[in-house]
């Protein structure tokens, strides 16, 4: 099937100034800012993708994306964030120990170093999808990053509730995938794996149980994330477009993480790892345990057909809210008719989502 879109294009982000960022982490990763600017202002946004994903979802040039929606209202400096998580890097197939622990620890505090090298001490704001949300939560809450204007987060907080077939998924399908069918990773693309291989069985075995649509890529996704026929968004909320490409936005993934994520759902919230890993003897074991004391403003976006991640924005809106000296800081919009990825790729999110991002950012610009 011929691209009509290449990856990582900068296509979708018209009339700004493009400029990459390439630094290291404390712990020896390379990753990257990428900058989109148009003209200074005192206030800067930086967008951050979720484990598989990247900056991409930020720049979809098919329709009106996050990125291109902010520099058309004001805020002319808007920055993409490819962490250790990111589909541009071979880090998340590579085997690895790293856990959403050093994401927190590693990867913001050295994005945000090299930021600052550039805008000097202007104000930042942060809008986060997915595990970029959680993580960039775990840091900001763990005293490992410092004076951000305002967070938005989509999909996950620090609570995380999940539905229970993929809390089944989290308890006994890695040991099945890694130990019993014998794959290191899990990647959408896997029906373009040769024939009579693992990963084209699995795939095909998958579609079977998926007869919503005939792209297998859509049907791998929902199985390695959510519970649903789409897990991830409503087909009606996509362009066909974005529909064909959806290996290209969500890409292969090992399957380290997710022991850090299976521990997390069963606190029902974000903790360590590893309480006794030295590296991380700096993070609290309880991202929550001193929640009384953020000041950081924080709106909480989810759709109300979050099949990932369910209800969990509005959990953690409550959790923050019952636990604040200042509960005003803490926002919630759950958007009607929408899921947990088409809040930032959805055809129509620039009409019926982004501008609830954009009234908090400018209402937290002071």
């Amino acid at each position: 099937m011929q691209r009509r879109i290449p990856r990582y294009t900068p296509a979708g982000v018209a009339d700004a100034a493009v400029t990459t960022h390439p630094f290291t982490t404390e712990d020896g990763l390379g990753l990257c800012l990428t900058r989109f600017r148009r003209f200074d202002c005192d206030d800067v946004v930086v967008l951050l993708h979720g484990l598989t994903a990247s900056s991409d979802l930020f720049i979809m040039p098919e329709h009106r994306n996050m990125a291109g929606y902010l520099l058309d209202n004001g805020f002319g400096d808007v920055w993409t964030l490819d962490m250790r998580m990111s589909n541009r890097f071979p880090y998340n197939t590579e085997p690895h120990r790293h856990t959403l622990d050093d994401v927190a620890l590693y990867d913001y505090p050295a994005a945000l170093a090299e930021l600052r090298r550039h805008i000097g001490d202007r104000r930042v704001h942060v809008v986060a999808h997915c595990l970029g949300s959680m993580t960039f939560l775990m840091s900001l809450f763990g005293d490992v990053v410092r004076n951000i204007a305002s967070v938005v987060v989509n999909a996950v907080g620090l609570v995380m509730h999940v539905p229970t077939w993929s809390r089944w998924k989290l308890d006994y399908g890695r040991e099945l995938i890694e130990r019993v069918i014998g794959l290191s990773h899990l990647d959408p693309r896997f029906d373009r794996a040769p024939a009579l291989t693992r990963g084209r069985a699995l795939a095909r075995l998958v579609s079977l149980a998926h007869p919503e649509c005939d792209n297998p890529a859509c049907h791998m996704v929902s199985f390695m994330w959510g519970s649903g026929w789409p897990a991830l968004y409503s087909h009606a909320n996509l362009d066909p477009v974005t529909h064909d490409r959806i290996a290209d936005l969500l890409g292969p993934t090992g399957l380290q993480y997710h022991r850090h994520i299976r521990k997390i759902v069963r606190a029902g919230r974000a903790v360590k790892y590893d309480s006794t890993a030295p590296r991380h003897a700096s993070l609290p074991d309880d991202y929550l345990a001193n929640a009384e004391e953020a000041e950081t403003p924080v709106l909480f976006l989810t759709g109300d057909h979050n099949n990932v991640f369910g209800d969990s924005c509005v959990r953690c809106h409550r959790e923050l809210t019952g636990r604040s000296r200042h509960p005003d800081r803490y926002e919630l919009y759950v958007a009607p008719g929408y899921g947990y990825l088409d809040c930032i790729i959805g055809k129509n999110a620039h009409l019926d989502v982004f501008p609830h991002v954009l009234d908090f950012l400018r209402r937290r610009a002071v």
